[in-house]
């Protein structure tokens, strides 16, 4: 066997990944893999030849040349056996996946690499080097991880504001273990529920829209019992969004440009379609979503800048890792 050592960023990249919140299976194998034909000489292998092997056989592949190149021996594994219970305690994995699990990548030789890294499950990773609960050293240091529930939303709006939202109500998404996942569309939710209700042993809180209704119907019979959906009352998120909140926002981002009122926001439209028409009619730059929510992210300074329906949601999804009575609200 040949191969050339992976670099330092190499090195970082493939603990991010393998770290990451993904399907276990799906993401170990495409490390691995990435790692085997990044590094191996000989035998050289394609990747259609890698799919060939037993995992066995792309475990010790990926296993040597990890290890060689962080050139530090170690024969304590415990950093390992916490990962596997965890990927075991979120995914639903079978007896082939365990073969993945059960591996040597010496994470405990690697910390070395990690420095004061931004990214949420290397400082997870880090940790569990001292941490003797994992839930408690989240929680104390607001790692995110293990993540423990799922909410499933729509777009990139509720993706940026429910964890501000929350957080400013006493519920911090990374002290409690919340993942949030944008599905890009309310078709898309389904598609992706259905997916990710098969995979995880965790609950999963869907958020979608009042035009969601269909949706739902296809939801239902593949609802599981620990998961729950919210629909919102009435149009999208934005429309749960208090008008003061957004002309607050609007106005501290483009003074000196724009002075935005009450009188600017219809009661006949949406309010996406209201911030459309300010942007285009104020002489502003292009409406974006994405680029909305973080400014209203920095204006959430008031117990008045979150709706009641907001409130609601928040404390549903606090409350969906717990025993329901009833598994659909819509306030």
């Amino acid at each position: 066997m040949k191969y050339k050592r992976l670099n330092e960023e190499q090195i970082i990249i493939t603990l991010d990944r393998l770290t990451r919140f993904k399907n276990t299976k799906e993401k170990y194998l495409r490390v691995f893999f990435d790692i085997i034909i990044s590094s191996l000489i000989e035998p050289k292998l394609k990747k259609a030849e890698l799919e060939k092997l037993s995992f066995q056989e792309i475990k010790s592949y990926a296993e040597e040349i990890f290890n060689s190149s962080i050139n530090i021996n170690n024969s304590d594994y415990s950093i390992n056996k916490i990962l596997l219970n965890y990927e075991n305690s979120v995914f639903n994995n079978d007896e082939t996946v365990q073969e993945l699990l059960q591996n040597k990548i010496n994470y405990k030789g690697a910390l070395k690499f990690i420095n004061d890294s931004s990214v949420v499950n290397l400082k997870w990773l880090k940790s569990l080097n001292t941490s003797q609960n994992i839930v408690e050293a989240r929680s104390k240091y607001c790692l995110k991880f293990p993540i423990e529930k799922v909410i499933l939303v729509e777009g990139i709006t509720e993706e940026i504001l429910l964890p501000a939202f929350a957080k400013f109500l006493g519920y911090d998404f990374y002290k409690e273990g919340v993942q949030v996942i944008p599905a890009g569309g309310k078709n898309q939710v389904v598609k992706l529920y259905y997916k990710l209700a098969e995979e995880l042993k965790i609950p999963i809180f869907l958020l979608l829209d009042k035009d969601a209704e269909e949706n739902i119907k296809q939801i239902l019979p593949r609802l599981r019992s620990i998961d729950r959906i919210h629909l919102v009352s009435c149009g999208e998120f934005e429309d749960l969004l208090p008008k003061t909140l957004i002309i607050k926002t609007l106005n501290k981002h483009f003074t000196n440009f724009a002075t935005i009122s009450e009188k600017d926001l219809s009661e006949n439209l949406s309010e996406v379609q209201n911030l459309e028409t300010i942007f285009k009619t104020k002489g502003l730059h292009e409406f974006k979503k994405s680029e909305f929510a973080k400014l209203v992210r920095e204006n959430i300074t008031a117990n008045s800048d979150i709706s009641e329906e907001i409130r609601a949601i928040i404390s549903e999804i606090s409350r969906v890792n717990k025993t329901l009575d009833t598994k659909i609200c819509s306030c």
